[in-house]
């Protein structure tokens, strides 16, 4: 065991070394049956950042299997809608899926673990969890009833609050609130007096500049610039206490899984972690220039006070202890979570946020 997993992280060390962007191909490759699969995924066709990610995967495990695995990417409605990503790979319909885990609480709870929890891990301790702190296996377990094999694959790092039509001064002014956050966000929400709702991203714009919602998340300056949030909304808060590292995920059908070769198997499992890489360097490069930009345009960027964000910490915890005794498999992965956020946050303080604290 122990040599397969030196292995498999050796083999993931080197592409993500640089790989795939050398052009390398693995001679055992061209010597593979050609399969040809789709993805579907719950984001616009290449819209930055999440769009991209996904064509960046397809298109690592195209040049790593030097052809003999082709990925054909459909975006969101050109298949399958937005939130319909998980069932439709579930049953067959396409081999692989590109989404995010906290989408499919309604199949099972555990799931949003994967994606962010409010005041949770940072994309940095995420990741570590995933490939390092049994992760990556206990979410193999959560979706082995659904006929799913998941993979990490993009992370956007820590996000804004949202876009606001009305200011946050106390928790006061979230009673009533109906805001777009979807998972453990939404719930905490919910619980703070708020109507939180799931909208698939197509549907934010139009429906925050209607009033259908009065405040939306989305991700950050990058994909809310793409988006055109800032002229729906007032003003925009940080910092984004419901996805502090939500980790993108790439699903795939066990069954159409089981039939590759173990060259495509660990093909998939590089070019995922290499995605996972790309795309959150992707967004610390994009993030700051859309930043500016809202700057230029006289956005009002607000934090969101002290007492509003303790206030909903609590909730959290609360919430993500209920969740934990819903069932034995809830609890298993937040016993997991919680143990190794206790145990990695103590080095975080010290290392990165002394460091960036030390310049203020």
């Amino acid at each position: 065991m122990k040599k397969d997993r030196r292995k498999f992280f050796t083999s993931i060390s080197l592409a993500t070394a640089g790989i795939i962007g050398s052009g390398f191909i693995p001679k055992k490759a061209h010597a593979e049956k050609k399969v040809k699969w789709k993805m579907v995924t719950s984001w616009p066709k290449n819209f930055p950042g999440l769009g991209a990610g996904a064509e960046t995967l397809a298109n690592y495990i195209n040049q790593l299997s030097g052809g003999t695995l082709k990925i054909k990417v459909y975006g969101a409605n050109e298949l399958v809608p937005p939130l319909g990503v998980f069932d439709f790979v579930s049953s067959g319909g396409a081999e692989m899926g590109h989404s995010g885990a906290y989408y499919w609480k309604g199949k099972t709870e555990a799931a949003q673990f994967f994606s962010s929890v409010p005041f949770g891990m940072n994309a940095q301790e995420m990741n570590s969890w995933l490939y390092y702190g049994n992760g990556i296996k206990l979410w193999e377990e959560v979706y082995e009833n659904f006929n799913l094999v998941p993979r990490p694959a993009g992370n956007t790092g820590v996000q804004m609050g949202g876009w606001f039509n009305k200011e946050i001064n106390s928790t006061e002014d979230l009673k009533g609130l109906k805001m777009r956050i979807p998972g453990l966000g939404g719930e905490v929400l919910a619980r703070a007096g708020g109507t939180p709702f799931t909208l698939a991203g197509a549907e934010i714009f139009t429906s925050l500049q209607t009033g259908v919602i009065d405040a939306t998340e989305w991700v950050g300056p990058y994909n809310d610039r793409a988006f055109g949030l800032h002229r729906a909304a007032k003003f925009y808060y940080y910092p984004g206490w419901h996805e502090p590292g939500p980790s993108l995920e790439c699903i795939i059908n066990k069954d159409a899984y089981n039939q590759l070769s173990d060259q495509h198997k660990s093909i998939i499992d590089i070019a995922c972690q290499a995605a996972n890489v790309d795309m959150i360097s992707d967004y610390i490069s994009k993030n700051y220039q859309a930043l500016e930009y809202f700057k230029q345009e006289n956005v009002q960027i607000k934090q969101f006070p002290i007492e509003v964000l303790s206030k909903l910490n609590d909730i959290s915890d609360e919430i993500l202890l209920e969740l934990s005794q819903k069932n034995s498999l809830s609890k298993k992965v937040y016993d997991s979570y919680v143990d190794f956020l206790q145990r990695v946050r103590p080095w975080t303080m010290i290392s990165e946020d002394s460091y960036l604290n030390s310049f203020k």
